[in-house]
């Protein structure tokens, strides 16, 4: 199985919206997804992103990994990288890279202080059998794709 490995230099929106672009898509394309971040404070607000993505037609299901019925969440918001939901998609929101194998892509989303890290995490993948990676960048709002 190959992984695909996107590295999300955020400059311009907030983590929130990106994980909300991010999992709109994935979710649409019949995916799930696991958001993990060690913040607490930060899955809340993640959470309440999700549930406010659009009309409530269009709202993000989501919920907690330690909550009754995890297993049934499209979106799953976790300290660690255990998809208990069976997600193909993980999102790394809190910036900090962590080598989990077993999901079909992988995004890391990290500000631009995190940087020396991604590049850290980046060039440990060189050469990896199995791991097709990825750079993007935001230039005036949207995302590109650098590498």
């Amino acid at each position: 199985m190959t992984t695909k490995l996107d590295f999300w230099q955020v400059t311009d929106d907030p983590v929130e919206k990106v994980v909300t672009l991010i999992a709109k898509r994935a979710v649409g394309q019949g995916e799930r997804v696991l958001v993990v971040s060690a913040d607490a404070e930060q899955r809340a607000s993640i959470s309440r992103a999700l549930w406010q993505a659009g009309p409530s037609e269009s709202f993000l299901a989501n919920g907690e990994a330690d909550s009754p019925g995890a297993d049934r969440q499209p979106i799953l918001l976790s300290a660690e990288p255990a998809a208990a939901n069976g997600a193909s998609h993980l999102i790394l929101a809190d910036g900090t890279f962590r080598d989990v194998p077993g999901f079909a892509r992988v995004f890391l989303l990290f500000p631009p202080d995190l940087a020396p890290a991604a590049r850290t995490a980046w060039r440990a993948q060189d050469g990896r059998e199995g791991v097709e990676r990825a750079y993007f960048a935001q230039e005036e709002g949207r995302w590109v794709k650098k590498g």
